[in-house]
């Protein structure tokens, strides 16, 4: 039988993981997170299917996008972050689809009312009245966000008990869409099991998660990693709760 990985060894494999995109296979067998039952991508083809002109708010890299099987025939992708801008221009164009480089809390580079759908999974900014601005009469905005206090058993693991961001929650997402002229018709919210079972997943987690320990380096948390390691040697995995919820709002005509 061959011997389990050290800690070092766990480490180190969870440092040299790219953490362009928002792929996230690499995790298979060492962290699981449940899916929203409402199931997001399906929603995602639904829309796409009957729309004529959409956007993609914060893309990422492109890959979920690139899995819908129908595309509108007018398509656009903003993007920030410059590794994950140049992953979706490889994985998006091809397909047709404008991808525009677009600071997060930034006006959108688009004329109002250009289009009938505008999509955003998990986006750290929503601009609501940037994507009421844009968006046709009777079109759509379908996202799912992450909420407040996702993650948070292993942000108060690794930072001590910390304060949840409140902003980040349902009801104050419908408030700021209500305020921008749009109609909420759909408003969801659960919280996902999420499973962490090493350290290695969890220094790739934080890597690439960036807000669940702002500025987490696995030198800087040295200590708290080593404490981790043993405790899920000795009481298994480490459990914590994503926090999602799925908004749907209309601009009326």
């Amino acid at each position: 039988m061959p011997r389990p990985p050290t800690s070092e060894e766990l480490l180190a494999e969870g440092e040299s993981i790219s953490v362009e995109g928002w792929d996230f296979s690499w995790f298979e067998g060492r962290a699981t997170e449940e899916r929203p039952t409402w199931g997001y991508s399906r929603l995602l083809a639904e829309r796409m299917a009957t729309a004529t002109a959409a956007l993609d708010i914060q893309t990422g890299g492109g890959e979920v996008l690139a899995e819908v099987p129908q595309l509108p025939a007018v398509l656009a992708a903003t993007e920030s972050w410059p590794p994950n801008l140049a992953l979706a221009r490889s994985q998006l164009e091809d397909l047709g689809v404008t991808v525009v480089e677009v600071l997060d809390d930034a006006a959108l580079p688009f004329p109002a009312s250009s289009f009938d759908l505008v999509v955003s999974r998990h986006p750290t900014v929503t601009r609501w009245d940037e994507i009421a601005r844009v968006l046709q009469p009777g079109g759509t905005y379908l996202s799912q966000q992450v909420g407040a206090g996702s993650v948070g058993e292993l942000t108060d693991f690794m930072m001590g008990p910390q304060p949840v961001n409140q902003a980040r929650n349902p009801e104050r997402a419908a408030a700021a869409a209500g305020a921008a002229g749009l109609e909420v018709v759909d408003l969801r919210q659960e919280s996902l099991r999420t499973v962490f079972n090493d350290i290695g997943a969890v220094v790739y987690f934080l890597r690439k998660v960036i807000w669940i320990v702002p500025g987490f380096t696995s030198a800087g948390y040295g200590e708290q990693l080593a404490r981790l390691h043993q405790q899920i040697q000795t009481q298994g995995p480490f459990v914590a709760h994503a926090q999602r919820f799925l908004i749907e709002a209309r601009k009326p005509y």
